[in-house]
């Protein structure tokens, strides 16, 4: 079943607050798993927007990914114990609201965002990539990603990206947010770096798990800056998405 409402919750903290989000990655994630109305969720770490490899761990900002039953149970995330506990190591945070549109592959054995058919989007779209590389497969996989993250850097219509993780190694992935799905469908499959990582995927056998997902953004609340966000604060048009 495809949800009706994901979230992404992004935090940034001050470095004397990292021992502290280090214990509640710890503690946290089947706290959050257990919350009402929660079907899927990940506590993730972030890299920098230069890079996404090992090292590249952004330990002043972190994540959760939510998949909810409904935008009422969706609603009572920031009242949580989870919430409030994040919020008050924070100094700075965003919740941007995702309507799932495509996705392929599994998420620890899961399809979280079920089989969403797509829709017409006229305004921002976020794509996520997730996997959990071979261990054998993983130098292979960290010397073919620089030509990729030099070419994201200066794509057109690109608003925010980031790199995200479950561990340090090996489990990782990327979020980017995109002006409109044009600017997002001609850099994956026009451009020739990320062509050529496309054509390496199944020969090189990199990836012993993977998911790659769209979604539309609906709202965006809070400090955009955590994103990295390129846009102009007050941009009506990169600050909501329109199915």
């Amino acid at each position: 079943m495809t949800p009706e409402l994901v979230t992404l919750h992004v935090w940034r903290i001050p470095r004397t607050a990292v021992p502290r989000a280090l214990a509640r990655m710890a503690t946290h994630p089947a706290r959050l798993r257990r919350m009402p109305g929660v079907r899927f969720a990940k506590l993730l770490g972030t890299g920098t927007r230069t890079g996404f490899g090992p090292g590249d761990t952004d330990l002043t900002r972190w994540a959760a990914l939510v998949v909810w039953d409904s935008p009422a149970a969706a609603a009572g995330f920031d009242a949580s114990p989870v919430g409030r506990s994040w919020a008050r190591l924070a100094r700075a945070g965003v919740r941007l609201e995702l309507r799932p549109l495509t996705s392929r592959g599994e998420w620890s054995g899961r399809r979280p965002f079920g089989e969403p058919s797509g829709g017409r989007v006229t305004g921002p779209v976020l794509a996520l990539t997730r996997a959990r590389l071979r261990a054998r497969r993983a130098v292979t996989f960290w010397r073919a990603i620089p030509p990729v993250a030099a070419a994201l850097h200066d794509a057109p219509g690109l608003l925010a990206r980031f790199g995200v993780g479950e561990a340090p190694l090996g489990w990782q992935g990327t979020v980017s947010v995109w002006r409109d799905p044009a600017d997002l469908v001609a850099f994956a499959y026009r451009h020739p770096e990320h062509r050529a990582a496309i054509t390496r995927t199944p020969t090189e056998g990199w990836y012993a798990e993977e998911l790659f997902a769209r979604f539309a953004v609906g709202d965006v609340v809070g400090d955009r800056t955590v994103l990295g966000w390129a846009a102009p604060a007050g941009d009506p048009e990169t600050a909501r998405g329109n199915a």
